[in-house]
Parts: structure tokens; sequence; C-alpha cells
């Protein structure tokens, strides 16, 4: 583990990376590439106790109840340390010569869902956002739809009153003229990127993705996609269509993101991961973190490294998880592992920086609620690593 990184050392690798703003659905982007940089949260899973009918819960998902006990608690004394540390991370950003954040970014399950009906939903997803504002990150949030921001009785409508609007605000905060948004699914051109949000849970979201790509002009395309591309981990059937009779779907959405070369952002399985994966005559990148950081002094755990390491085998980081299906977990591996080329896992919560720097995107992996670097991960470069 590296030691903390102090403010000195965190301004001096921003001054030579954070640059550009500008932001919209599709808006012109700027006339020539500027570096910029953007946090990236994963999972958080916002909760309070009182969010839930506890009897509906106790009845309809005796399971979750410990979960929901446990992500109150990090809600509660965690989250605003977590904040505190995006928002210190913003300002400093922002502090370096010419430094740019155009927003910070999240892959979903902003909150934890299971209220048991729309109104308890709506408080949920209301009180998240008020959250959000009152953190005072100093740039706008920005987030696409994860399955626990729907789960649950009254979820999805209290989705589209709550969250809808809150995505549309965002945007126009920081360009006149975004318009609004009537689905999850949104682009966000900004500098020399564009930023595809891709709604996992609704069934016209292929076809749109695939409009998007044909018109795509930006240098870097970013897919932020809730659940996984491409399965990592114990939980090796949790991908976006997962299922046999979506087989061909997830065929045509592998092509499409190799095709683009695109910089997929994820999370859902509460794990880091990066990795590189052939689709066709192309090849995309993936990259997941997990922000559910349940202690303030977490420690790396399961470590994997390298394609020696993407063979079913790595089921075993969870041992305990569905032991009845370890055989159709490790035949998805089986199925993977020739197209993958970079493999990278660990459990370590915490945060990313992502920066855009010319031809260049990177992302310095910070664990916990404050400032201890990591890792960096070379984005770009895993997409032009020799197979």
């Amino acid at each position: 583990m590296n030691p903390r990184i102090t403010r000195r050392e965190f301004l001096r690798t921003a001054s030579t990376t954070a640059a550009g703003l500008a932001l919209a659905p599709s808006l012109a982007r700027a006339a020539a590439p500027r570096a910029f940089s953007f946090v990236l949260l994963g999972d958080l899973h916002f909760d309070r106790l009182e969010h839930h009918d506890l009897a509906w819960v106790e009845k309809t998902h005796p399971g979750d109840v410990r979960q929901i006990q446990d992500y109150s608690r990090i809600t509660r004394e965690l989250m605003p340390r977590l904040f505190a540390t995006v928002r210190e991370t913003v300002a400093d950003l922002k502090r370096a010569p010419d430094g740019r954040v155009p927003f910070v970014l999240h892959v979903g399950d902003l909150v934890e869902g299971l209220c048991g009906s729309e109104e308890l939903s709506v408080r949920q997803n209301t009180e998240a956002v008020a959250f959000v504002r009152d953190a005072q990150l100093g740039a706008p949030f920005l987030f696409t739809k994860g399955n626990h921001d729907i789960t649950g009785p009254g979820a999805p409508a209290a989705f589209g009153r709550v969250f809808l609007p809150f995505i549309t605000e965002q945007a126009r905060a920081v360009v006149a003229g975004a318009g609004e948004f009537r689905s999850a699914r949104y682009t966000v051109e900004f500098g020399h990127a564009q930023f595809a949000f891709f709604d996992a849970y609704d069934a016209e979201s292929l076809a749109w993705f695939e409009a998007v790509a044909a018109k795509r002009t930006a240098e870097h395309f970013f897919a932020i996609v809730h659940p996984p591309v491409v399965p990592y981990g114990a939980r090796a059937t949790w991908h976006v269509f997962a299922s046999e009779k979506d087989k061909a779907k997830r065929e045509k959405f592998l092509m499409l993101l190799g095709e683009q070369r695109a910089l997929v952002l994820g999370g859902h399985i509460h794990r880091f991961n990066s990795l590189a994966r052939t689709a066709g005559r192309g090849r995309f990148a993936q990259l997941a973190v997990s922000s559910v950081v349940g202690s303030a002094d977490v420690k790396l755990k399961t470590p994997l490294s390298g394609l020696a390491d993407y063979t079913g085998d790595q089921i075993r980081v969870e041992p305990q998880f569905s032991p009845d299906t370890e055989k159709a977990r490790r035949a998805v591996y089986d199925a993977e592992r020739p197209f993958v080329n970079a493999f990278e896992y660990a459990d370590l919560p915490g945060y990313a920086v992502v920066t855009v720097d010319g031809a260049r995107v990177t992302a310095r992996i910070f664990s916990g609620v404050g400032r201890e670097l990591w890792r960096t991960v070379g984005l770009t470069e895993l997409l032009n690593r020799p197979v």
C-alpha cells in the first residue's frame, strides 16, 4: 500500500492532467482537446432505517434486513467523510493550473431501495439528493441507474419523480440549454470525450446505444453501465445480458463496445476491477470501483492480477457465495477467458480520479474515505496493450 498522498503531491500530479470544461447532452465539443479530470464513485447505497417498511422487508426480503442496517450505519458514519474527501479532491483539482472538473460521476445504486412503497422510495431518493446537495462537492453530480435504485414497490416511479429531474438540473448547472432527461439513457459530451449513460434495466437501451455509437465523433468514448459488461469475481453471472435468452444482445453490445474502443465504467459487484477484452475487430477496457466503505480503516483483500488469474478459480474470492452454481459460474469464465487481454481485481473500496489528457486516459484509485493512493490504471494503455 502506498503512503498517504500529500496535498502538495496531489496538486503536482493534478497540474499535469487537469483542464477543460463543457458539458451537455450532445452539445458541441471544445475546439481543441484539453485535459480534464472527474471523480468516479462506485455503489453508495444511501440508506436510513426510517426509509423502510421493515415489516414488509422482513416478510418479503428477510435476508436484506441486516444489509439495510449496515448501509444505514455506513450512510450515517462514513458516507459524510467520503463526500468530504470528494469535495476536497475536487477543490484541489481546480486549484491546479488551469484545473477543470466538469462533474462527479457515480456508477449507480445511489440508494438501497427496498423501501416497501412509492412514498417511502420518494422519501429515500429525496433525502439522497439533499445529501448530495449539502455535501457541496463543487461540481455537478451525474449518475447512471443501478438495480437498487429501482428495487421495491414504487421505486421505478420514484426514480422518475426525483432522480430524473435531479440529473436534468445537474446538466443544466453547467451548460445552458441542456435538454430535459425523460429516461436514464442520456449522453454527455465534454471536451474531446463522450459519456453514454446506459440504462441496463430498460429494454430500449441497446438500440439507443447503437444509435449513439453510430454518431460518435469524440476522441474518447465512455460507457457508464452499472453491472459489469465482462464478469469478474465470484458473481460471474451478474453481468449485463447474462441470461441465455439475451445472448444475441450481449454479442451485439460487446461488438459495439469493441468497435468504439470504449472505456466502460461500472460497479455492482462492490469490488475494484480493471480489464481489457477483445470484441470483434476491436477492444474495450473496463474499470469498476466500489464506494461502499464499511470501515475507516480499509485493508486490501483478495488481490488478483494478470491473465493467469482470469479463470474459474477466481470465484473463490467469495467462497460462501452460491456454491450450488459453481459449475455454471466456472463455465462463464471458460467462455470469456480467450477474449480477455488484461485483468486485475481487489476487494478495496474507495473512489477514483479519472483524467482525460490528450490521447491518454488514466485512473488513480484511492482507498477508503481518505486520500491514500493505491493504484494508477492506464485505461488507454489497456486498449493499446499488445496481445
